[in-house]
């Protein structure tokens, strides 16, 4: 049987079990292009190590695509469409994860750099932007969490933030301290002055009112002009590590660090950004 079939076979059988089985969908399909259209006995092992391995050093990216070729050759040889399974042996071990603690001058520019969304090529307002990264380091929220909030999943009053179906398809209550409720606050009643306030109206909108998508475009400082182009991996601290670095303590009941110590979080005083 053919690759492309039989991953398509595999994606199908899998989603109606219940599964969203999207990022695995996505990964088998990058299998596909680079093994090309051939027979799924026709694959070389050395091919599949090498797709698995990548370019670069090993990371838990490696891990997850061996995870999804394991449950398909699991499904290929369960239906006898292929005798073995052509994966590595020997697993590495993923680097160890260290998170990134923002200093001061780093938090203050990324919430100074909002101030391009000006520029009329952004499809975000310098206010949206602005909360989007406060909610991000003041609510340890994944970027697709803040983006999927709504109208609805905000209750100002008791100063929680409700996150539907997240990681794993569980709902959780998230609280916000009172410096970021506030925060919300003045976003929320600034945002509906030009937004939809329907209950389910996505509560991170762009210019045009439609719903914020992570691949959204933005100014370049350069030119002026929109590029959904991500910086590169080699600036240190990108915005999408914000969550990451909430996570590694407790960002509504500590003072926000420049130093990993438990003492620097304690004993420095706490600096406003709301």
């Amino acid at each position: 049987m053919k690759l492309s079939a039989l991953t398509s076979q595999y994606v199908a059988y899998k989603q109606a079990m219940g599964m969203r089985f999207h990022t695995e969908a996505c990964t088998l399909q990058s299998f596909c292009r680079t093994m090309g259209d051939i027979g799924v006995a026709d694959i070389a092992a050395d091919r599949v190590h090498a797709y698995i391995a990548g370019a670069g050093p090993v990371t838990r990216f490696w891990h997850r695509k061996y995870e999804v070729l394991r449950g398909f050759y699991r499904y290929a040889m369960a239906r006898g469409y292929t005798a073995s399974a052509p994966l590595p042996k020997i697993i590495p071990k993923p680097l160890q994860f260290v998170p990134y603690i923002f200093s001061h001058e780093e938090l203050q520019r990324l919430l100074d750099a909002s101030s391009y969304c000006e520029n009329p090529w952004s499809k975000l307002q310098p206010y949206t932007c602005r909360m989007l990264i406060l909610l991000l380091y003041g609510a340890a929220l994944r970027i697709s969490e803040a983006l999927s909030l709504t109208l609805a999943d905000v209750d100002l009053p008791a100063s929680l933030l409700t996150i539907r179906e997240s990681k794993f398809y569980k709902t959780r209550l998230v609280p916000m301290s009172s410096d970021l409720t506030r925060a919300l606050g003045t976003y929320v009643a600034q945002r509906a002055k030009e937004h939809s306030t329907e209950l389910d109206a996505a509560l991170f909108l762009t210019r045009t009112s439609a719903p914020v998508a992570r691949k959204a475009r933005y100014p370049s400082r350069r030119s002026g002009r929109a590029s959904s182009r991500r910086p590169s991996r080699s600036v240190p601290a990108p915005l999408w590590s914000v969550p990451s670095a909430c996570q590694s303590w407790k960002p509504w009941s500590a003072p926000i660090a420049t130093s990993s110590s438990a003492a620097a979080r304690t004993s420095e005083p706490s600096r406003q950004y709301w």
